[in-house]
């Protein structure tokens, strides 16, 4: 059996235990282990997309082992195309995380990054669970090491802000909790108990109870997103968070929540989310143009940063129900995209703050002509941010709104307007921080990026430019998996309607024409995807791969 995904999952955890041997007084030490399992870590990483079949729907690297029989319990992992890209992302995030921590923290050093590493193994393993149980313990085991990183190496107000983080994310983890064990005691009346998730996707529930699960998976995801009104604890996280701390919560813990979504709560109660596709993109819109109006006002740069997070991740919770390839597609991407274009921003954010001890906007001015080459790397930041055509933000920007048109056009041309509200609060921030003169004495003599500082960015700036302009290996990676669980969405939303009424009112219009009876998406002759629409005039082919009729089964690769 494989073990590719437990050597990825376990490898930052084992690097952490060894931390805890280095002597307290040799902290380049810790440093040096931390940078070298994490570097580990993202080369394991890059062999499972390297592996990757793009023929297939089904779960790849799948390890199953049997660990409390007796209630169906497994230690289970696999991996599609929903979850690759956001392995990679963390894998790819953590070492850079890392390597800025260098010079960020000095006290307490073994203890930060043995609480970094045991993070990514929490993450890592959320995202590769398909045992529900599994999941569950993924899932709160990352609470503890983020609570400590921004309780013990945050701001003035640390107390305050991370017992806030655990006390919204646990209380509605709980009601997870519940609804999870109810879900699988109603799957046992009828067979063996299991928390497999595959085999829950097929659980006969009625709307009623669908309706209450979702909500308390719903409320879970929402939270971690976190979705307008539930978003109130994200800004004193970021604030108060150390650097490495707010570049890991923006760039891949929010991401659990909208990943939770599409791998559990959606597929998971179907029904329920035909009825609360109006409530969801209501509530995106709100949280688009509400977090962007807010950034516009905020005098800490670091705070604006945190509220474009709660706009930008209403993109892709809109686009998540959009319910159709495309929107889904983007919202993926767009997932990705907002790790790396949001990571960077605070990166830059803790660089300059690291050199002038202030993040007020106000206190800034005239950076070009002393720090050119920061300047210049904030400058394509800000761009990505804002969705510039050639780069990354952009694309996912762009199959949300197709997507979401096809559903709603009103809900679509109300995005549009977080768009312009995005690029004018970021556009305008640029210009007082960057431009004009220099009004304070302290901002003559920085210093500009150093070695270490630069060799963080560049990973960051590369990896926005190529997903810029050219998204097509990403997104084929993806569409297998994304058409198969929009056609089961799709199937039993069709059987839960009328016979009469099911062939008259689809719930949801997709990029393709799917098979009514199962979870495998038909491929017309000729037919299209978001990868062939965003770079048919790389590669006129179609898309030639045929996910199998039962997405449910497993590859092991």
């Amino acid at each position: 059996m494989n073990v590719l995904l437990s050597m990825v999952v376990w490898t930052p955890m084992l690097g952490a235990l060894l931390i805890l041997l280095v002597p307290r007084d040799n902290p380049d030490g810790a440093r040096r282990a931390a940078l070298a399992f994490s570097c580990l870590t993202f080369l394991l990483s890059l062999t499972l997309w390297l592996g990757f079949r793009l023929d297939t729907a089904e779960f790849q690297y799948v390890e199953a082992y049997a660990w409390i029989p007796d209630f169906g319990i497994q230690y289970l992992l696999g991996l599609d195309g929903v979850s690759l890209f956001l392995v990679l992302l963390t894998t790819f995030l953590t070492p850079l995380v890392v390597l800025f921590s260098f010079g960020d923290i000095t006290e307490r050093v073994k203890e930060y990054f043995f609480f970094v590493l045991m993070l990514e193994t929490g993450m890592l393993g959320a995202f590769m669970a398909l045992d529900l149980f599994l999941f569950y313990v993924f899932w709160e085991l990352m609470l503890v090491p983020m609570y400590f990183i921004i309780g013990v190496w945050g701001g003035a107000r640390r107390i305050y802000a991370s017992l806030k983080f655990v006390l919204y994310t646990l209380t509605a983890s709980l009601l997870m909790l519940v609804a999870i064990l109810y879900l699988v005691g109603i799957q046992a009346e009828s067979a063996a108990m299991t928390f497999d998730v595959r085999k829950l996707y097929d659980i006969g529930l009625t709307s009623t109870e669908q309706m209450w699960l979702f909500a308390a998976f719903a409320l879970a995801f929402a939270v971690k997103v976190p979705m307008f009104p539930l978003h109130t604890w994200l800004p004193d996280a970021h604030v108060e968070a150390p650097t490495g701390g707010s570049v890991i919560l923006a760039g891949v813990l929010l991401k659990l929540g909208t990943y939770g979504f599409l791998r559990f709560a959606m597929p998971l109660f179907p029904v329920a989310v035909a009825a609360a596709t109006p409530l969801f993109m209501g509530l995106a819109i709100v949280g688009i143009l509400y977090g962007a109006a807010v950034a516009m006002v905020q005098p800490d740069l670091k705070k604006l940063v945190a509220y474009s997070s709660v706009s930008h991740l209403g993109f892709v919770v809109l686009g998540m129900f959009a319910l159709n390839v495309t929107g889904i597609e983007g919202a993926i991407y767009q997932m990705v995209n907002h790790g790396l274009s949001t990571g960077a921003l605070f990166l830059l954010v803790g660089m300059i703050y690291g050199r002038r001890h202030t993040r007020l906007i106000a206190d800034f001015g005239g950076l070009w002509k002393t720090i050119p080459r920061f300047s210049a790397v904030f400058l394509v930041v800000t761009f990505s941010s804002i969705g510039l055509p050639g780069l990354n933000g952009f694309v996912g920007e762009f199959l949300i709104l197709l997507g979401t048109f096809g559903r709603s056009p009103w809900a679509a041309a109300f995005a549009c307007g977080g768009i312009v509200l995005g690029a004018v609060y970021m556009l305008w921030m640029y210009q007082r921080v960057v431009f004009g003169p220099v009004t304070h004495e302290e901002n003559a003599a920085l210093t500009d990026l150093t070695r270490r500082e630069i060799m963080v960015l560049a990973p960051v700036v590369t990896m926005i430019v190529v997903m810029g302009v050219y998204p097509t290996p990403f997104l084929r990676a993806m569409e297998p998996s994304v058409e198969a669980l929009v056609a089961r969405i799709e199937a039993a939303q069709a059987r839960a309607l009328p016979k009469d009424t099911a062939s008259q009112q689809p719930l949801a219009r997709s990029a393709r024409p799917f098979v009514q009876g199962g979870c495998a998406p038909a491929e017309p002759e000729g037919g299209s995807s978001s990868a062939g629409a965003l770079a048919g005039s790389l590669d006129d082919t179609p898309s030639s791969h045929q996910p199998p009729a039962d997405c449910a089964t497993e590859v092991r690769s």
